[in-house]
């Protein structure tokens, strides 16, 4: 990590009280930390990180924008970034993380690189599934699947106006045509139950 050193923090120089660290994550800093969310983009990152006696309480707030590839045509879109995350570092014999709030360093070294958490905390921020506007997507994407996409007659409905991913309607269309009965299923209707 020392092509990270900028985001290293030394635990055992800080003074009791708090102090505060200002960075700047921009595509430099995407492109090294080489993550699978997040290639580009610019957030402003303000640390602020409170000496108690017995650990070190970080809070984190970035603000900015990200761009990541849309789910549906693959070109990149721009999210915003607005988040506020919290961590609890404490000083022990080895490194260990006790809770996704709480990690332990080992005392020796006392000092912390928080360039993957920033990075995590950036990639967190971003919906599962992120797709352009309506009519953003790229066009000669959008002309493909609506090609090789299966509808019916009457479903004029533009490719960026529906969502690609949701099959839910396939499913209650299952459900309301199942009107005519199963012929495996008929042996079971006359069945009587009794209640015990």
């Amino acid at each position: 990590m020392a092509k990270f050193s900028l985001y290293s923090i030394s635990l055992k120089s800080l003074s009791p009280g708090t102090h505060t660290f200002n960075y700047e994550l921009d595509r430099a800093f995407f492109e090294a930390i080489d993550g699978d969310e997040v290639r580009k983009g610019k957030v402003l990152v303000e640390v602020a990180v409170k000496n108690n006696s017995s650990a070190f309480e970080f809070i984190f707030k970035l603000k900015g924008a990200v761009q990541v590839p849309c789910n549906r045509c693959l070109e990149d879109m721009e999210l915003e970034i607005d988040s506020q995350n919290r961590l609890i570092v404490k000083l022990g014999k080895e490194y260990s993380e006790e809770s996704d709030e709480v990690i332990i360093i080992p005392e020796d070294e006392g000092e912390i690189n928080i360039a993957w958490f920033l990075y995590e905390f950036v990639a967190l921020n971003i919906p599962i599934k992120h797709v352009h506007p309506p009519g953003k997507c790229d066009k000669t994407m959008s002309s493909k699947l609506r090609k090789h996409r299966v509808s019916s007659d009457d479903d004029d409905e533009d490719i960026d106006d529906m969502d690609m991913d949701d099959s839910s309607d396939d499913f209650s269309e299952d459900e309301s045509s199942s009107d005519v009965s199963d012929p495996r299923w008929d042996g079971l209707k006359g069945i009587q139950l009794e209640d015990n």
